[in-house]
């Protein structure tokens, strides 16, 4: 089944954009609230609150939290992949000894 893509209107930083996807409405309304957010936050700490400025103080904020939050996913992964192969040598070692 084919997803139809829709528009949802999104106000960030006082300004509304139309949002055409295919996810569904409050996801899409979800994220501009997300960004939005960042950009106040942003504009809060600076004097010139240029919209272009915040924007890219922002995105970079927002970059800064998926790239820590990648790198911390794949930490986790390598260290669940160390265990599962160490699990995996300590059961190869119990076989190998009651078969014998």
């Amino acid at each position: 089944m084919e997803q139809r893509k829709q528009s949802v209107k999104v106000n960030i930083f006082g300004e509304d954009y139309p949002i055409k996807g295919e996810a569904n409405a409050q996801y899409i309304l979800r994220v501009g609230q997300y960004v939005d957010q960042k950009m106040r936050e942003v504009a809060e700490k600076l004097t010139n609150k240029s919209p272009l400025r915040v924007a890219v103080l922002a995105a970079m904020n927002i970059t800064d939290e998926l790239l820590r939050e990648r790198e911390d996913k794949e930490k986790k992964l390598l260290d669940l992949e160390e265990r599962a192969q160490t699990l995996l040598e300590w059961l190869d070692s119990r076989v190998t000894q009651e078969d014998i």
